[in-house]
């Protein structure tokens, strides 16, 4: 008998929730490498990851990009591997890896038989110990990057928006630039620089070893201790700690580039991730766009037809982070009217109360969210790493929850009072090149 609506609504609204019940251990190892084991024998595969607290804001205004070259260069081999023994190793084993590197932290994992854990071990000691930092490895490396920004910025439709936006919302704070960086700077950087950065960046008291799967604890932790604990403890790292301002004035400017349909870009300085007021903006910019019915959707892209896309997010961020509403104009639409039309639905929100079926609706997407996102052992391991990192509580994993499902409608309503106001604000419109007038 299949379930009637009330029950599958119940089911939505009571599961996730008490699911979410993740077991781990955690110690430190005297070089102050943290250590955090989760056991789940359902399936012989375990997920190894190393997180370093190394993003694009500890590099020096004048060497962009360090944080996201190093994802490339640290699969460069090491001391007792040649290039390319990464992958064959783990391919060799039925594994499988990948890295990546956002403002604040750099993350590293594989995925392996459960029986080949200490192979996973063993790569990533190499890499935080013997890393071959060579030239040939950093021309290499260049080369690759130098593609990835071709694909993903200068060749791609509206991509550069980040790079655009996050330079003028950010006039002191290093979140200035993306993790992508400057190509500049990497061409310039010698090979004493990269290796300075290595080692003072990669070493075991800037990093989380977080592994998750088929594993016994017992014996996982000696062979942490085998692979890890003679691993030299780096110099202790002086954090900048530096604060965006809110409401330092609104920022507007057109970006040219090579597109068909005009875009609208607003983005919104916010608090720092792990903030209650975090938590309140991102349920907001969910009722905004998440979904057919959110929203801007609804009524900017189904209704009025002013724009093929529109989309709403936030970034979280250690320090000051940024919430992004954008639109595509639809053809023969301007973008003033867009983004008449966006402002016109925060203002909605300022002033009326949203509905409890809409609020309802944002509190059971935040709990799928959470769900969802340590559905794998990868993902497991992971949020375990990043809420150690930067909360400094690995158990929020299983009680983050708690703190979106604190969040009231007038929370809501206020957060969109507070920080989606002109004072806050870069507006960018993006035009194509043939509107952008020859200079005198």
């Amino acid at each position: 008998m299949r379930p009637t609506l009330p029950v599958l609504m119940f089911l939505c609204l009571c599961l996730p929730a008490a699911a979410q019940n993740i077991k781990y251990t955690e110690f430190t190892l005297s070089n102050g490498l943290h250590v955090i084991l989760h056991e789940d024998r359902s399936k012989p595969i375990v997920a190894v990851t190393v997180t370093y607290h190394v993003g694009s804001k500890d590099e020096d205004p004048d060497r962009t990009g360090f944080a996201h070259f190093f994802e490339h260069l640290l699969f460069e081999g090491s001391k007792h591997m040649g290039r390319g023994d990464f992958d064959r190793h783990l391919q060799n084993a039925g594994g499988t890896n990948n890295a990546t590197t956002d403002q604040d932290r750099t993350l590293y994992y594989e995925t392996l038989p459960s029986n080949q854990l200490e192979l996973g071990l063993w790569l990533e000691s190499e890499r935080m110990l013997h890393a071959n930092i060579l030239q040939e490895g950093v021309e290499t490396q260049r080369e690759v990057v130098k593609e990835e920004r071709r694909l993903r910025v200068d060749n791609r439709p509206y991509g550069t928006m980040m790079e655009e936006t996050m330079k003028r919302a950010f006039q002191k704070h290093p979140y200035n630039w993306t993790p992508i960086g400057s190509l500049d700077h990497i061409n310039a950087a010698t090979l004493d620089e990269f290796i300075a950065f290595y080692e003072k960046y990669y070493v075991p008291n800037n990093a989380v070893l977080s592994i998750a799967g088929d594993l016994n604890v017992r014996k996982t932790k000696k062979l942490v201790k085998k692979y890890f604990g003679d691993i030299p403890r780096g110099k202790e790292i002086e954090r900048k700690k530096i604060q965006e301002p809110m409401n330092p004035g609104e920022i507007r400017d057109v970006i040219y580039d090579n597109i068909q349909l005009p875009a609208v870009i607003m983005t919104y300085r916010i608090p720092p991730r792990g903030t209650p007021d975090f938590y309140a903006v991102d349920m907001l910019m969910t009722l905004l766009s998440r979904g057919q019915s959110s929203r801007l959707n609804r009524e900017i892209k189904d209704n009025q037809q002013k724009a093929l896309f529109t989309g709403a997010f936030p970034f979280p961020m250690e320090h000051t982070g940024v919430s992004i509403m954008f639109g595509i104009c639809s053809m023969g639409v301007e973008p003033e009217a867009l983004e008449a039309a966006i402002e016109a639905e925060v203002e909605k929100v300022k002033n009326t109360p949203i509905t409890e079926r809409e609020f309802q609706k944002i509190r059971n997407q935040m709990e799928n969210d959470f769900v969802s996102a340590n559905s794998s052992l990868s993902g497991i391991a992971g949020s375990l790493a990043d809420y150690h990192t930067f909360y400094g509580d690995a158990g929020l994993i299983n009680t983050e929850l708690k703190r979106y499902l604190k969040v009231t409608v007038e929370d809501i309503q206020r957060v969109a009072r507070e920080y989606l106001i002109k004072e806050n604000r870069v507006v960018l419109y993006y035009q194509p090149k043939s509107m952008q007038k020859e200079g005198p």
